[in-house]
């Protein structure tokens, strides 16, 4: 879930990169980020959008590792068929794959039957020239898993980058992005030496990842009241899974927020604590997001006194 989160939040925020990178051609202004539901039994594609100006959609699959099932050369085509019967126009299908790996599924780029041949393009982001990655701020996340001979040094190169972006928020989202994916080619210790991890927890990448965590956590809350009310009754334990989730969720919402005010702010009265308790799950999500432009106490007491 947080290569996928971070991925599609990349593509979203920054598709005239990917395009430029992909196409290598200069895309138009006016990209739409198409519905990656497609029609006749739902599937969903990791990242899906329609470049307006040379009427083609380029569909993205980031994967770490080979495996899936259906096989992959099945799903591209599965994918290509059902986007063609939607859009009939031109389609640009790419997988990345993002983990060093000598499997024999990363080398496969077409799908063959007596019938047919199929083919798609295929990125072993390990072997890719980093350079064009380095200077767009959009791709520096993936500038950490490109070809380099001495790996530390990319790292280092992309965490100057970094250190150079002058709008604070896009710095402390690539940043965050940054972080998520060289985990799978970096330990934790190596990333903090380089990037700081306040920076990541501050991002709104960060905050999705956690609101999902979130979601996810209810929605297992539901299905263990689902499970126990069939024994005891279904209205009893409907009513008991969501608010075993929903108290969750709150408790897992209030000790972030306390983390980040304790980083941002350090300590703050008891007083002012006891009010950011009481604070509804609602609530606890917009303090979230405020707190991000707050310098001082001062600032949390005035947030607290206008609800």
């Amino acid at each position: 879930m947080t290569y996928d989160s971070t991925l599609k939040y990349l593509v979203e925020k920054y598709p005239q990169a990917f395009t430029r990178w992909l196409f290598n051609q200069e895309p138009a202004e006016d990209i739409e980020i198409l519905n990656t539901e497609l029609s006749t039994e739902p599937i969903r594609a990791d990242a899906l959008f329609f470049v307006r100006v040379a009427d083609a959609i380029l569909h993205l699959e980031f994967q770490t590792l080979p495996q899936s099932e259906p096989p992959l050369p099945l799903r591209m085509l599965d994918y290509w068929v059902r986007l063609y019967r939607q859009y009939r126009c031109d389609i640009e299908q790419v997988i990345i794959f993002l983990k060093p790996t000598r499997l024999a599924g990363v080398f496969v780029n077409q799908f063959t039957d007596r019938n047919l041949s199929f083919r798609y393009r295929v990125i072993r982001i390990w072997e890719c020239d980093p350079q064009p990655l380095l200077t767009t701020p959009g791709l520096l996340p993936l500038a950490v898993l490109a070809q380099a001979e001495v790996p530390e040094n990319l790292l280092s190169q992309v965490a100057a980058r970094i250190d150079m972006i002058e709008d604070r928020q896009q710095q402390r989202n690539l940043s965050a992005c940054v972080q998520l994916l060289a985990g799978v080619k970096f330990d934790e210790q190596l990333i903090q030496a380089y990037f700081r991890e306040d920076m990541m927890q501050e991002s709104v990448v960060y905050q999705r990842i956690i609101r999902q965590g979130l979601e996810q956590g209810l929605e297992q809350g539901l299905e263990q009241g689902l499970k126990q009310g069939l024994k005891q009754g279904l209205e009893q334990g409907l009513e008991q899974g969501l608010g075993q989730g929903l108290e969750q969720g709150k408790r897992n919402e209030l000790n972030l927020i306390k983390r980040q005010i304790s980083r941002r702010l350090g300590e703050i009265n008891p007083q002012l604590q006891n009010k950011i308790e009481e604070l509804s799950f609602q609530q606890l999500e917009d303090l979230g997001e405020a707190l991000l432009d707050f310098e001082t106490e001062v600032d949390l007491t005035n947030w607290l006194n206008q609800l």
